[in-house]
Formats: C-alpha cells, sequence, structure tokens
C-alpha cells in the first residue's frame, strides 16, 4: 500500500498526503443527483473521476468503500412530477433507472451504496434531534432551522462568513432566527409527499440528506467528500458545519471538487446551477483551485449538451465519453461539445489499432483476462526478466504514470503516458519485424505481452479498454462489419506493398477513392474514413 497519494484539500487550499481514518481503509462520498430529469452529460463528470479514484485507491492497497447518495424528494421533483401527472416517488425511479443505465454505459461501476433520501428518514430525523439537543438547531412553526451563528467555523470550506448565506426568503424568512439559517426540515405543503416528525409532517431540507447518509455509512468522521465545484457553497458548508456541530469532530478528512463543465463557446457550466433553490448556490466553471467567489456564472440549456445523455452516449460510444472526461485534471473545466468528444474518439483509435495489431500477431485475445493476466496491486510488479530497451521504456513510462496520479489523481498527464507506451509499443513491433510470421521468435513474443500487459494494467485503472469498444452511431452490428472489411482490405493492400507490388497497392487505394472512402498512411499504421 502506497503513501505516496497527496490530495489537494479544498478546505486547507493545499495538497496534502493521505493519511485515512482507518490504516488501509477509504471511506469516500459524492453527492448524487436529483433525479427530477434525465441524466445530463454534466451529471457524469464526477461519477467518472471518483470511479477513478476508487481504481486507483485499490490498485495502491487500500479497501475502499464509495457511496452516492441519490436525492428522490425535493421541489423539483415535486413540481415535476405534477406536470407529467405522476407520482414524486414514480418520477424518481423513473430518472434514477435512467441515471444508473449511464453510469454504466461509462463504465462506472466501482460505486459501494447508492442510499436514497426517501429510504433514510429515520437517520434525518434522529440526526436533527440531536442538532437540536446540542443547541446548533431550533424549530419554528413546524420547520426546524440550523443556526449558523452558533457556529463559530462556518465559513471556512467556501471562505464565506455567516453573514454571506442568503437563505431563502418569503414566508420562511420570519420564522428564522437569521436571514443565513438553512432548512434541516420543512413542514407539510397541502398534497405533498411528507413524513412524521416531531415537529409534525414533512420533508428533509438538502443538506442533512447527505450528512445523516454518509454517517450511517461511512460514520461521523470519514476520509474523502467529493462534489463539482457549484456544492461548495452552500451545500458542503452547510453539511460540513451541521456534521462538526453535532459530533464535535470533523466530517471529513479531504473535500475533493471537480472542475465544472462548459460548452463550446459558451460560458457557464453544463446543467445549470445546482439542483435545490435553498440557498444561494454558486455556478461556474474554473481550470485551477480558486475561491468560490471566483467561479464565473453562468447555464447552459439542455439543447447545448444538458440533456438527451443516452443519445449522445449512442452517438458517440460511452468509452470515448469516459477517455473524454479523463484527458484533463479534475480540478480543471472541461469544455463540452461535438468537436471535442470527436478529437477524443480520433485519439482512442490509436490504442485500438495498437490492440488489434497485437491481437493479430500474438493471438492473444487483449481483453481476456486469462489470456493477458495483469497484476491487482501495485505490489503486485514485478520487472520483467527480459531486458529490451523498449521495455525499459514501458517501465519508466509506468512509474511516470503512477507518479501522476499519486499526484491529486492527474488523470491527464497519465493519459499522455499512455500515449508514450503505444509508441513504444508500436516501434518495438516495427524494430523486431513481429508484422513477419517467421521473425516472432520466443523472447520477442514475451516481451511483447509483457509490455502490453504493462500498458493494460495501467489503462485499467483508468477504466478504459476493459471491454472491446462499442462503435458509434445507430447500427452497430453493420459498423463492426464494415471496420472488420476495411480491416481485411488494408490488410491486403499493406502485404501487397510489402512484396513491393504497388500497382496493386495504388490500385486498392484508388479503388476505394472512388466509392468515397480514404485511406490515411502514418507511422502507427492505416486508418480509413468514410468521406462526407
Amino acid at each position: 500500500m502506497t503513501t505516496s497519494i497527496r490530495i489537494y484539500n479544498t478546505l486547507t487550499k493545499t495538497k496534502e498526503t493521505l493519511q485515512t481514518v482507518e490504516p488501509g481503509k477509504v471511506g469516500m462520498y459524492l453527492c448524487g443527483p436529483t433525479v427530477y430529469a434525465e441524466a445530463h452529460i454534466g451529471h457524469m463528470v464526477g461519477p467518472v473521476i471518483f470511479d477513478t479514484i476508487k481504481r486507483y485507491l485499490q490498485y495502491s492497497g487500500y479497501e475502499v468503500t464509495w457511496v452516492v447518495n441519490i436525492t428522490d424528494v425535493d421541489d423539483k421533483l415535486i413540481n415535476k412530477s405534477r406536470e407529467k401527472g405522476i407520482s414524486m416517488f414514480q418520477l424518481a425511479t423513473q430518472m434514477t433507472a435512467d441515471y444508473l443505465a449511464n453510469l454504466q454505459s461509462l463504465g462506472v461501476d466501482q460505486i459501494d451504496h447508492m442510499p436514497r433520501a426517501t429510504e433514510n428518514m429515520d437517520e434525518i430525523i434522529k440526526f436533527i434531534v440531536e442538532l437540536i439537543d446540542r443547541g446548533f438547531a431550533y424549530a419554528s412553526q413546524g420547520d426546524v432551522y440550523f443556526d449558523v451563528l452558533k457556529d463559530e467555523e462556518y465559513g471556512r470550506l467556501s471562505n464565506r462568513t455567516a453573514d454571506a448565506q442568503q437563505g431563502e426568503g418569503g414566508e420562511t424568512a420570519s420564522r428564522k432566527r437569521s436571514t443565513g439559517d438553512f432548512a434541516l426540515w420543512k413542514s407539510a405543503k397541502p398534497d405533498e409527499p411528507s413524513w412524521p416528525s416531531p415537529w409534525g409532517n414533512g420533508r428533509p431540507g438538502w443538506h442533512i440528506e447527505c450528512s445523516a447518509m454518509s454517517r450511517r455509512i461511512l460514520g461521523k468522521t470519514f476520509d474523502i467528500h467529493g462534489g463539482g465545484l457549484d456544492l461548495v457553497f452552500p451545500h458542503h458548508e452547510n453539511e460540513l458545519a451541521q456534521s462538526r456541530c453535532c459530533h464535535g469532530q470533523p466530517m471529513v478528512r479531504y473535500w475533493l471538487h471537480n472542475g465544472l463543465m462548459r460548452a463550446d463557446a459558451e460560458k457557464g457550466k453544463v446543467g445549470g446551477k445546482s439542483d435545490r433553490d435553498d440557498g444561494a448556490a454558486i455556478e461556474g466553471v474554473v481550470s485551477e483551485p480558486v475561491s468560490v467567489e471566483e467561479a464565473t456564472a453562468g447555464k447552459i440549456s439542455r439543447s447545448k449538451g444538458g440533456g438527451g445523455l443516452a443519445k449522445l452516449i449512442e452517438r458517440q460510444t460511452g468509452e470515448r465519453i469516459r477517455f473524454f472526461l479523463l484527458r484533463s485534471h479534475y480540478r480543471s473545466t472541461t469544455v463540452f461539445g461535438d468537436g471535442p468528444l470527436e478529437e477524443a474518439g480520433a485519439s482512442l483509435e490509436t490504442f485500438y489499432r495498437l490492440i488489434q495489431r497485437f491481437e493479430k500477431i500474438s493471438g492473444i485475445d487483449f481483453y481476456d483476462k486469462d489470456q493477458l493476466p495483469i497484476g491487482k496491486h501495485r505490489s503486485d510488479f514485478v520487472a520483467p526478466k527480459l531486458r529490451h530497451a523498449a521495455i525499459d521504456e514501458l517501465v519508466k513510462l509506468r512509474e511516470g504514470f503512477l507518479s501522476k496520479m499519486d499526484d491529486d489523481f492527474n488523470t491527464g498527464g497519465a493519459t499522455g503516458d499512455l500515449f508514450e507506451m503505444v509508441r513504444a509499443l508500436n516501434r518495438f513491433i516495427d524494430s523486431e519485424g513481429l508484422e513477419e510470421p517467421a521473425k516472432r521468435t520466443p523472447d520477442a513474443m514475451a516481451m511483447l505481452s509483457t509490455g502490453m500487459a504493462i500498458f493494460k494494467e495501467m489503462s485499467s485503472i483508468l477504466g478504459i479498454f476493459v471491454r472491446p469498444p462499442k462503435q458509434s452511431g445507430g447500427n452497430e452490428d453493420a459498423t463492426q462489419l464494415l471496420d472488420g472489411l476495411m480491416q481485411l482490405v488494408i490488410q491486403l493492400r499493406s502485404d501487397a506493398r510489402a512484396k513491393r507490388d504497388f500497382a496493386t497497392s495504388d490500385s486498392v487505394r484508388n479503388g476505394l477513392t472512388q466509392i468515397g472512402i480514404t485511406l490515411q498512411d502514418g507511422k502507427n499504421g492505416t486508418t480509413w474514413e468514410v468521406n462526407k
């Protein structure tokens, strides 16, 4: 188990060495969605990042428990269910299913617990009672509020004072001791879902849900709490305050916040501001750690990228979107659009071509864990016995990859090392002439498999190249068939060129051009595309 992992902590504004509450174990919580509408691409940023973080922590020897909550009771849920003429519970079930399907498509499969607010009412009410008993909360006309002025440390996470907390206006303002006090429990309104409590029928406020559910599963103090930058204030600030005041100890050791998503040439994050209205939520995008006040305001509509995620996945594939999200550091702004996604797809082809080349030369299924096994933990790695300049380079690239991941989970830098691994492996294949069966010596083939295993082990940490890729577009079978045929044509042309039969080679290229297909020869092989 490595102890060299350093994490940027939003609370302290510094990178800190990971020291967990319980040695060898990590408790991790990520704020999930309010399930009132179909998931948009912005909802996938946090899950993809933290899925990767969990993979890396496990690879580094930690036992990780990862929790992602589902908010299934909220004003927006109630309003949307009325629009649709269905119950809030039915709407929440439908939208949760949509969210889970999209997570699966993007390879997010490391979540251990997905608690729902409606299934944790007893825990939520118990938490509120404890806050009242400790003098940090008060009941008022059926509502319960957290008294922010009682918390001397309020505002440390977001660099805001209690006076800057605007809170809700309207009829609720008269029930508060201070304008910045936020709701822990809301009294029931006519025809709204509600639950019995010591203060009358009602439902929980937004912030208390996460404090209660995280405590039930991870304990009073756990290791990592994540979410988008827009959640720093008020949501995470209020979570932190109510948990610290309830328990007399820190809620979380490390607060991690990912940058938000902006559309091409547009200001603002995909999906608008946070999904709740009970506080002065901050919108914005950042590329470096900054205060919440420095985040820029703005939003874009669902028509510009905020919705239709299932169709986007069908068009672009889940692996392409996942790779797109991991190409940059998690704290940087993600620029969303078909252009960047297509660029990510083109980059992935470099990896796919190497995998196809390896499978053709070796007869080994790259994706089969038995045919090409890899280590599950960092400590499993043993330096290869066979020495070669290319293998030595791959070992160094592996060390560079891990060093970047140790430094605040820098997936952007780590993907750069994967590209270098591809170049090294292609150079090795070319230098040893492994395209020709007669030159495939046992040592050369063993070194190739060793190198590909190193590449596979690192890429699996990012959750990519775990299974054969799906093709983008509507008719997957037809697309796969066309690609298979084109690979055969490209190989026949390559064989002709190897025999110096340039007439046949040129005839193949010209014939494809006439039917609208262009071949592009590069140092990593030949690719094809349909002319538009």
